[in-house]
């Protein structure tokens, strides 16, 4: 888990990605400063080849080791598993990796019992071995607590406001459980709808909030698992 260096305890975080990576580059570039200290991400994860994160990831100074594990590329090249072993390989990939955070930041697969299970370290990993201390993960959602769960978020936000449904949106980090975008929010922050705008103007001002608070509710739960400790000279 946390490395020690002459500056302390460095904090590893280990990123899960689908696609372009803006919340991701917003982690990068916060690590191992005033707004993500002592922190470094260790590995960054995608189930999609041409997520153009992977690139951030590859260009970050320096340089931050990705993986590469898709879905039905695993089902083919491993006949008669399943969805749940697929789940269960992406959590020996961070088990093996033991970082003291997971941030799904754009992940755009629905994890199974089995990832869970092999990061709690209720199930091997690798033969006997599990994991010593349940490693925490954390989500980005695009919308607040109990409202438009899962995929397509923003758009259905923006849909509800326009029919008088709701009068803001907003965001959330929140701690991943087995139902899907119900665990317990980290932090909240709402996303005001303004009449007449289009649907690009507001999702534009949300991402905004997303960037900053996806590093915010990182450094709270790193806080929380992983306290920097101070260096006694």
């Amino acid at each position: 888990m946390s490395e020690t260096t002459s500056q302390g305890n460095v904090r590893r975080i280990a990123v899960l990605i689908s696609g372009s990576g803006t919340n991701l580059q917003a982690l990068i570039d916060a690590q191992n400063t005033p707004a993500l200290p002592s922190a470094r991400i260790s590995l960054v994860l995608s189930n999609r080849k041409a997520a153009y994160g992977l690139t951030r990831a590859a260009q970050a100074n320096p340089p931050i080791p990705t993986a590469y594990l898709g879905l039905q590329p695993y089902l083919k090249a491993h006949p008669g598993k399943t969805r749940d072993d697929y789940d269960v390989e992406v959590g020996r990939i961070i088990a093996q990796e033991n970082p003291d955070l997971v941030v799904l930041a754009g992940w755009m697969h629905i994890m199974g019992e089995g990832f869970l299970d092999v990061v709690n370290g209720e199930r091997p990993y690798d033969g006997e071995k599990r994991v010593g201390k349940p490693i925490p993960v954390i989500n980005l959602h695009p919308a607040l607590p109990g409202a438009f769960d899962g995929a397509h978020a923003i758009e259905r936000a923006y849909e509800a406001f326009q029919k008088g449904e709701i009068q803001h949106s907003g965001v959330m980090v929140h701690r991943v459980v087995k139902e899907v975008d119900r665990g317990e929010p980290v932090l909240v922050r709402e996303v005001e709808i303004k009449p007449g705008e289009p649907i690009e103007a507001f999702e534009e001002r949300l991402h905004q909030v997303e960037w900053k608070l996806i590093v915010e509710g990182t450094a709270k739960v790193l806080d929380e698992v992983a306290p920097v400790k101070p260096v006694i000279s």
